[in-house]
């Protein structure tokens, strides 16, 4: 590695609006985030997939598309 062109390298701590923090490597030394993998919906849960259902079974009636065997 050549000296003097690359950043340095830090210890951050991440910060979430939820209060969640944790420690990772970067180049910065303080990080906030608006949302982290305790605080987002696919994670936590609590995501509502019924929405991406009511397209498929549209795409299937507009099709043809039979399912049931």
């Amino acid at each position: 590695m050549r000296e003097g062109i690359h950043p340095d390298y830090h210890q951050a701590k991440v910060v979430c609006n939820c209060g969640n923090e944790f420690v990772t490597g970067s180049t910065k030394e303080d990080i906030h985030v608006e949302i982290c993998s305790k605080c987002h919906p696919f994670y936590t849960g609590q995501q509502k997939a019924a929405s991406a259902r009511g397209r498929i079974e549209k795409f299937n009636r507009k099709y043809g598309v039979n399912t049931e065997k």
